[in-house]
């Protein structure tokens, strides 16, 4: 077992040879997982029983439709599964969902396994991986220091080799801290690119879905299935792409770096801007005042209310069932006040200004992503003060609406890893995983041009489902073309969707919206673009429309056009005419 290899490209071209089976590969994960039991990775792992549907739904599936086909994946447990207990790190909160969480289900769409709901800082409450009823998350490379938290045992069911990958959350730093301490990639996206819907909130208007993996090629494979837009969250946003990679490029670093008087974490981080400038980058000092006032203001401030307001109705009927710390932090901030959120809204508003201003001019900016880590005993004499101080590089970032990718920076003389963090603005997720395969000389994960595009040997390709003016033959078929875009094949949708003609153009472009009932198949096309460009071309699309997997006759749910719902009203439904084409002619 030690030395099966899970990375999807490995698991994908094993199924594709038919050397390997998914209830094999979860067989042998199995025997994996009972011999890490004393690590405290697992709150719930699926039994054979709970796996065999998802084993089923794949045996009659050809792995090359599926883009994760039989690929083994966690699930922190403040993230529902359906039919599986959610606990969020407290026993007496648990609640068995009937349905999954969305990101869940598209995971499951794309042919992914769940393996379990891992162990976690109760309620996200913590950078730690020590406060739950579970047991504390022992670090992967050493049991004596901490996992990281909140999202502690996502993190080392990946570094552990048990799983492809794992979802956490992150409100503030959650998916970035035990990335670093775990030797992993940790994807913290832009706030509301990942649906939260079916995701326990700790501060709603915060949290974001995260994404660990051993690479950044998985993790980018992953974040790709996972960007559906969620109509139904009311705080989800559509894709956007901002900017792409330059040969010359910027990056900025807080001229008041912290170590803690740590020598290893300090001599890591250096020597990853050594490695920066030595690819001629320019390292511009930044001052990071602005940055460190904003994270003060998430447990200074009335944002702590939001996770009081997460689970009022549950502290106030059992007090005691949660964790010491977790109820110390939580509890007060009931007395928080409606003046004080404005203040603190108005002061976050006045420091993103600053901030904005000074990313404005960097291609991104380089942190360490903790100053420094600490074993189980340390933490122990001052656990929330030190758990305060793994947020130092991490607590400003949902407050201010930046994107991230934390990497790992190598290992320190206690054989434990560190890493460092890449942010930028909103939207500038796919910029970031390039630049950050730049810094850690992975093959480039989507290459923007220049040099690198230069580089590419092979073009792989992303199928993409039109429904209008993008089909062969119609105004901007051009924009599919011009981009080495090909047709694969005609194909219809399954019947769950009614289509209308939005207002608006030229030229006329229709929506495809998929319902609960009363949806008829739609005629589509099913067309090939390079990965390498879609990124741009997703720039083109305008709002209403957006990237989401649409569900085809053939049960396959590539990824293709959809439309919000909200645009539909007022506009002309037009399902009777079984597509695009037909409309065109009947009018």
């Amino acid at each position: 077992m030690r030395a099966l290899e899970l990375s999807l490209t490995s698991l994908r071209e094993r199924y594709c040879a038919g050397t390997l089976t998914p209830a094999r590969l979860c067989a042998e994960i199995a025997e994996r997982c009972d011999a890490t039991a004393a690590d405290n990775i697992w709150i719930h792992r699926l039994t054979n029983d709970e796996l065999a549907p998802y084993l089923a739904r794949l045996k009659t599936t050809d792995p090359a439709t599926r883009p994760l086909y039989g690929i083994p994946f966690a699930i922190k447990d403040n993230i529902d599964l359906a039919g599986i207990p959610t606990t969020a790190g407290c026993p007496a909160f648990a609640y068995v969902p009937a349905s999954s969480a969305f990101v869940v289900e598209q995971l499951i769409g794309a042919g992914a396994i769940p393996i379990g709901k891992t162990n976690l800082d109760q309620f996200a409450t913590g950078l730690v991986g020590t406060r739950s009823p579970y047991g504390a998350t022992r670090n992967a490379f050493n049991p004596a220091y901490i996992a990281g938290g909140s999202s502690a045992g996502s993190a080392v069911a990946v570094a552990k080799n048990l799983v492809s990958f794992a979802l956490g959350t992150d409100t503030a730093g959650s998916g970035r801290v035990p990335a670093a301490f775990n030797n992993l990639i940790g994807v913290k996206p832009t706030r509301g690119r990942l649906s939260a819907r079916g995701v326990v909130p700790a501060c709603r208007s915060l949290d974001t879905v995260s994404i660990f993996a051993r690479s950044l090629q998985d993790a980018a494979a992953v974040l790709q299935e996972v960007s559906t837009f969620d109509p139904d969250d009311p705080y989800a946003r559509p894709v956007e792409v901002e900017g792409s990679v330059r040969e010359k490029y910027c990056v900025g670093v807080p001229r008041q770096l912290e170590f803690r008087g740590d020598p290893d974490a300090e001599r890591l981080f250096r020597q990853m801007l050594e490695r920066l400038r030595s690819r001629g980058a320019e390292i511009i000092e930044i001052d990071f005042a602005p940055f460190l006032a904003a994270a003060r203001l998430l447990y200074a401030g009335p944002w702590v209310a939001e996770r009081y307001a997460a689970i009022k109705s549950f502290i106030a009927g059992a007090p005691h069932a949660l964790h010491p710390i977790t109820r110390a932090i939580i509890e007060p901030a009931k007395n928080r006040t409606a003046v004080e959120a404005f203040e603190a809204q108005y002061e976050l508003q006045r420091l993103k200004r600053t901030t904005d201003g000074i990313l404005a001019r960097l291609d991104y900016v380089l942190t360490p992503t903790t100053p420094t880590i600490f074993t189980f005993e340390e933490l122990a004499r001052d656990p929330i003060g030190l758990n305060n101080a793994l947020g130092h590089y991490t607590n400003f970032m949902n407050l201010l609406d930046y994107a991230a990718v934390a990497v790992p920076s190598g290992f320190g003389g206690h054989g434990v890893p560190y890493g460092a963090t890449l942010f930028g603005p909103a939207h500038s997720d796919e910029r970031l995983i390039d630049y950050a395969a730049r810094l850690l000389d992975e093959p480039p994960v989507r290459i923007s041009g220049g040099r690198a595009a230069q580089q590419a040997v092979t073009t792989a390709y992303l199928k993409l489902v039109v429904c209008g003016a993008h089909m062969s033959g119609l105004p901007l078929n051009a924009q599919l073309r011009d981009r080495g875009g090909r047709l694969v094949h005609a194909a219809q949708t399954a019947p769950v969707y009614r289509l209308y003609a939005l207002p608006g153009g030229p030229p006329a472009r229709p929506g495809l919206v998929r319902v609960a009932a009363g949806g008829a198949a739609i005629a589509v096309e099913v067309w090939e673009l390079p990965i390498t460009v879609f990124g741009d071309f997703i720039r083109t699309i305008p709002p209403p429309l957006a990237i989401g997997s649409v569900e085809l006759a053939d049960g396959s749910a590539p990824k293709g056009f959809v439309c919000e719902v909200h645009a539909t009203t007022g506009a002309r439904d037009i399902t009777e005419c079984g597509g695009w084409r037909d409309y065109l002619v009947s009018i």
